[in-house]
């Protein structure tokens, strides 16, 4: 129960800060400002990680992949430490290694794809109740690259736009497969 436990607060913690990470990489991606309230979070809870990174870790592209890379590394470092409570795969072995690095990538994408069906939500959500509410313009920015290729392909029926369920309906699938690939790398993670 107390490694029940221990996994439930650490997890929450490194899912916390990897989404704030993910957010940022994300967020540079668009080209999004961060002088708003949810810019100034992401960088207040970032910037002591990523900047020392970045000396390291150049950007790519436009990409922020000290910010990715460390998101990556904080999922990593959460499932070696729940694998090493348990001792699945002999804890200290390469193989062990090997899918716990394997796992923080998977994990890592489990929360790029929650963290952009958070974003498409938000965006649609704001469309329809506030749309000149001042965090508005920021979500429609971020959700634009993920609804554009839906909107070239299926235009707005009566009035309504319909590519944020065909997003959405895309990123469950590819949560669904992830949570495949999950369960097979780590078998606790099994509901």
């Amino acid at each position: 129960m107390f490694a029940q436990l221990f996994s439930l607060v650490v997890g929450t913690l490194a899912d916390f800060l990897s989404l704030a990470l993910l957010a940022r990489f994300f967020m540079q991606w668009v080209g999004a400002p961060f002088r708003n309230p949810v810019g100034q979070f992401v960088l207040a809870v970032t910037d002591w990680a990523v900047l020392p990174v970045r000396k390291v870790v150049p950007g790519l592209f436009g990409l922020d992949w000290a910010s990715f890379l460390l998101a990556w590394v904080v999922q990593s470092l959460y499932l070696s430490v729940v694998v090493g409570i348990t001792g699945l795969y002999g804890a200290s072995s390469g193989f062990a290694v090997g899918v716990v690095v394997l796992s923080g990538l998977v994990e890592t994408m489990r929360l790029v794809l929650e963290l952009a069906s958070a974003i498409v939500i938000i965006a649609a959500l704001l469309s329809w109740i506030a749309p000149y509410a001042p965090l508005a313009p920021l979500f429609s920015q971020l959700a634009d690259p993920l609804l554009r290729p839906v909107r070239r392909l299926l235009p707005p029926l009566g009035g309504i736009d319909l590519s944020p369920m065909v997003v959405l309906l895309g990123l469950q699938v590819l949560l669904r497969v992830l949570s495949y690939w999950r369960v097979g790398l780590l078998p606790f993670f099994a509901p």
